[in-house]
């Protein structure tokens, strides 16, 4: 297409105060438009370059690279009357790069059902239990979130959750192109305040709950409340909404939804259990739907993952799946990689699990999952540099209160000194905020933490690795290492093992 189309196609599908004005300079509207981006690196000869007002710097500072680089048209918020190619003016950079993206890649949301799912906790779980049951009944899914992209047969590790808009348009023309009829993807709060989801025609959404995080990006609960109701304001009119009733937060997310389909727990609900069975092997229960009972049988294990399983059946129902193949689907993953992952074998005289809880609220979930599995807990876990410090004692608190065994270590420490960051989880470690008797250990080194706490256990312990889930490396002093909790505990896992033959 050429410029001049695609900013036709833009300004027939935005508002009418969204729409661009015209650009500066007339000449090469006619020019063929090869690609469009906010990274003037990535500009190539025939693309539009759009403008960003970041944090810390200003798109329109790198106009003129991008334009040396062969851009053929630049997109911003102000004026800059010197450029030497058409310079159009929008009123908000960000919602343009969403719908100029989609509109390059001609819409590809349109070709397939996209369900689009948002909250705290449960996102990735019930990303993958959504898109098992499309595959179930014979749609070809594609998958996008915190841990992998997945295109038709192909899957590669995921670098954000929900990907600039740009890549997400052409992440779904590629699985259109490949053959999905459906895409299921995780819409984080950071792309829906930064409106990189705005242009994506869905056809369903799931809401699985609310609790605290991101409030370095955020501020406060209300505008991270606010960023996440923005994903059922968009929907269009008719298209289902499965939202948890049970978080507090549910019946306003309801409100903004025109066709809410409601799960519960604890309370009436379209979507709900009947007596739940928990086990070592996984979950079975029944889930009562509008459209018939659901038998379920999944190899995930908690409570947490029953609200996942209750939030994939209400959009799936919703959307017409037939029941037989939402059963199939529920019963045929085998898991989640980083999600209640186990490291260790049936051969082993303790359990190891691999978590990304890394919130307060996401650590006590899984501690209380594994509580009852235990003789002993020990939890190894740290916290984020550079995010969120607020959850830090909260997710300390959480720990000693529900542990045996406490070691307080590095998550990815980022620029931020390890120590300092320790020292904040373990304020709320200490005695006074504790409710039995606990051992709590500090050790910097990640590695060191797992390998200690994988020592000192004992016949029947239940060994938690918190924190970083499915990551294959750790970020120290602004520099990125390979790391890998599963294979570091595997590593000690087969040091004990070795001792056991030895004594």
């Amino acid at each position: 297409m050429t410029v001049a189309q695609l900013l036709e196609g833009f300004a027939r599908a935005v508002p009418a105060d969204e729409r661009p004005m015209l650009p500066v300079n007339v000449r090469n509207l006619s020019a063929s438009c090869r690609g469009v981006t906010h990274d003037s690196r990535r500009v190539e000869a025939g693309w539009v370059f759009v403008a960003l007002r970041g944090f810390k710097v200003d798109g329109i500072d790198f106009a003129p690279n991008a334009i040396a680089a062969g851009a053929v048209a630049v997109v911003a918020e102000r004026l800059v009357q010197s450029a030497s190619v058409p310079w159009i003016v929008v009123k908000d950079a960000r919602v343009a790069l969403a719908w100029l993206a989609a509109e390059f890649f001609d819409h590809p949301s349109r070709e397939m059902q996209v369900v689009g799912i948002t909250g705290t906790n449960g996102k990735t779980t019930t990303g993958y239990l959504v898109s098992s049951i499309f595959e179930a009944a014979g749609t070809r899914c594609g998958l996008m979130g915190t841990v992998t992209y997945r295109i038709g047969a192909n899957e590669f590790p995921a670098t954000r959750t929900t990907p600039e808009a740009p890549e997400l348009q052409g992440m779904m023309r590629e699985m259109v192109n490949a053959g999905c009829g459906a895409c299921v993807m995780e819409v984080s709060s950071h792309a829906l305040a930064l409106r990189r989801a705005d242009s994506i025609h869905f056809a369903g959404a799931v809401f699985t709950n609310l609790t605290r995080d991101h409030l370095d990006f955020h501020g406060n609960m209300e505008d991270y409340f606010a960023a996440k109701r923005r994903l059922f304001e968009m929907l269009p009119a008719t298209t289902p909404a499965a939202i948890n009733i049970d978080d507090p937060r549910g019946a306003a997310i309801a409100d903004a939804a025109t066709a809410p389909v409601t799960y519960s727990i604890n309370q009436p609900a379209d979507v709900t259990p009947g007596p739940l069975s928990f086990s070592l092997q996984g979950l079975e229960f029944d889930a009562r739907t509008p459209r018939g009972v659901v038998h379920v049988r999944s190899r995930l294990m908690g409570r947490p993952n029953v609200y996942n399983i209750l939030g994939a059946i209400g959009i799936t129902t919703a959307l017409g799946i037939p029941l037989d193949a939402i059963e199939r689907g529920l019963e045929t993953l085998e898991g989640v990689p980083g999600r209640f992952e186990r490291a260790s074998s049936a051969d082993d005289d303790i359990a190891v699990v691999v978590d990304y809880a890394h919130t307060d609220d996401a650590l006590k979930n899984l501690l209380e999952v594994a509580r009852p599995l235990a003789s002993r807990v020990i939890t190894v876990f740290g916290a984020g540099g550079d995010r969120d410090r607020t959850k830090r004692p909260l997710m300390g608190m959480v720990a000693a209160r529900l542990s045996d065994v406490v070691v307080i270590t590095s998550d990815n420490p980022r620029s931020e000194e390890p120590a300092r960051i320790i020292d904040e989880v373990n304020l709320g470690a200490q005695p006074e905020t504790r409710q039995r008797a606990v051992e709590v250990v500090t050790i910097v080194d990640r590695r060191e933490a797992i390998l200690y706490a994988i020592a000192q256990a004992k016949r029947g312990d239940v060994v938690l690795i918190a924190g970083k889930g499915h990551e294959k490396y750790q970020e120290v002093g602004g520099v990125t290492l390979p790391f890998d909790d599963v294979a570091v505990a595997r590593e000690a896992l087969e040091a004990r093992r070795l001792r056991s033959r030895v004594g």
